[in-house]
C-alpha cells in the first residue's frame, strides 16, 4: 500500500512462484495453493517489480524485523537493496496502544475497530490493515502534539520505553 498525506494512493499485489512446493501448513495460513503459483511470475520479477515500487518510499510493517529479512533476502538474489526509512507498526501499537488486549494485527483490526481487509496472512490484506492502523495511530499522535510525526519521530517512539511514551509525546508539543 502506498500512502500520502493520510490517504491510500496505490497498492502492489502479484502471487510469485517461488520454484519449489508450498506444503499444507502454508496453504492453509495463507489460502494459496500450489496450482495457484504454477503460473505466476517467478521471484525475481515480482521482486524487481516490488522494489520499482517501493523505491524512493519509507516502509510500514507489522513486525518489521521478521518481513524486512525476506525483503532484504529476495532483494539480494537480484541485486538490489532497499535502503530507505523503515518503521514497525508493531512496535509503535506497543507504545501508543498500551491498553490494546495484545498487539497481533487481528486484535488490533478489532480494538482499532479499523475495516477488516480479505483475509489475515495474505500479503495486501494484511498491508490494507496495516495501513488502516498506521493511520489510525498517526492521528492519534498527531492529536497528541499538534503536528503530523514524521518518520524519524516514529522510529523515535519505537525506541522509546513504553513508561516514558507520554513524557515524549508531552515534551514534543
Amino acid at each position: 500500500m502506498k500512502i500520502e498525506h493520510g490517504k491510500i494512493i496505490d497498492e502492489f499485489q502479484s502471487l510469485m512462484n517461488p520454484g519449489v512446493y508450498i506444503n499444507g501448513f502454508i496453504q492453509d495460513l495463507t489460502g494459496i495453493t500450489n496450482e495457484m503459483l504454477e503460473d505466476a511470475p517467478h521471484n525475481s520479477k515480482v521482486m524487481s517489480d516490488f522494489y520499482d515500487f517501493i523505491e524512493g518510499c519509507q516502509i510500514v510493517a507489522h513486525n518489521l524485523s521478521f518481513d524486512k529479512k525476506f525483503l532484504d533476502a529476495e532483494l539480494q538474489h537480484i541485486n538490489l537493496e532497499f535502503t530507505g526509512p523503515a518503521a514497525c507498526s508493531l512496535l509503535l501499537a506497543r507504545r501508543i496502544l498500551q491498553g490494546s488486549p495484545n498487539h497481533k494485527l487481528g486484535t488490533l483490526v478489532n480494538y482499532l475497530n479499523v475495516p477488516k481487509s480479505g483475509q489475515f496472512h495474505r500479503a495486501l490484506d494484511d498491508a490494507k490493515m496495516t495501513g488502516y492502523i498506521w493511520l489510525e495511530m498517526i492521528n492519534q499522535i498527531e492529536t497528541q502534539i499538534g503536528r503530523s510525526p514524521d518518520i524519524e519521530f516514529i522510529q523515535k517512539i519505537c525506541k522509546t520505553h513504553k513508561k516514558k511514551v507520554a513524557a515524549l509525546l508531552e515534551f514534543s508539543k
